[in-house]
């Protein structure tokens, strides 16, 4: 069970990230709401969807939350690459793993970036989902996110129509999810990230071996 320290130490902990996160929000309520939404994330709340992430941060209605997520500025790239020294610093070891892995989000509806019928590792079958590319960080002291990507099929990168209503920037093209994840393993060695390359493992079907879906 985690002692009265052990929350200060972690409450400690958040404070210092978002600290290092708050010069890429420009204005002081964003830097506030990217604070509270991480807080949320963190806490024991049932399901991390705007109303409750926004009851979370005290707000009455997700009015606030929402427009932070669709309509605030900020250079998520540079935030990535902040998350990434900050848990170097913590976690660092030239003994570490960097570990590749996607992930699928199931979802119910048709306009989310990159949504559709399509393999999802997490459910072990097709589903209607997006999937995202991960990479992240194992050592002796502990593990963390350190990059990500979603994953934008095909059929998606090919439609102007749909990529406009989704807002898909135009220098986004298709990339596979291997071409993803090598361009997560080179940024990590272009920002000097400490591991020990390790003999791969037997590898994974490749995305042809797998169940056909939509597109």
């Amino acid at each position: 069970m985690a002692s009265m320290d052990d929350a200060v130490s972690w409450a400690r902990g958040l404070d210092e990230l978002t600290e290092r996160i708050a010069p890429r929000f420009v204005r002081v309520e964003p830097r506030r709401r990217a604070t509270a939404y991480l807080k949320g994330l963190l806490a024991p709340v049932e399901r991390k969807n705007g109303w409750q992430l926004a009851e979370a941060a005290g707000d009455a209605t997700p009015d606030g939350m929402q427009d932070f997520l669709s309509r605030m500025r900020w250079d998520a790239d540079q935030v990535r690459d902040d998350l990434r020294a900050y848990v170097v610093e913590h976690l660092g070891d030239p003994g570490a793993v960097l570990v590749l892995d996607e992930t699928g989000f199931v979802k119910k509806g048709t306009h989310s970036v990159g949504v559709q019928r399509q393999y999802s590792g997490t459910a072990g079958r097709i589903e209607n989902c997006q999937v995202g590319v991960f990479l992240a960080y194992t050592s002796a002291k502990g593990h963390a996110l350190i990059d990500r990507a979603l994953y934008l099929p095909e059929r998606w990168a090919g439609d102007p129509l749909r990529r406009a209503k989704a807002g898909v920037p135009d220098e986004v093209a298709f990339a596979s999810k291997p071409k993803l994840g090598l361009a997560m393993l080179q940024r990590a060695l272009t920002a000097g990230v400490p591991f020990a390359p390790r003999r791969p493992a037997a590898a994974a079907p490749a995305e042809t071996d797998r169940p056909k879906a939509d597109g």
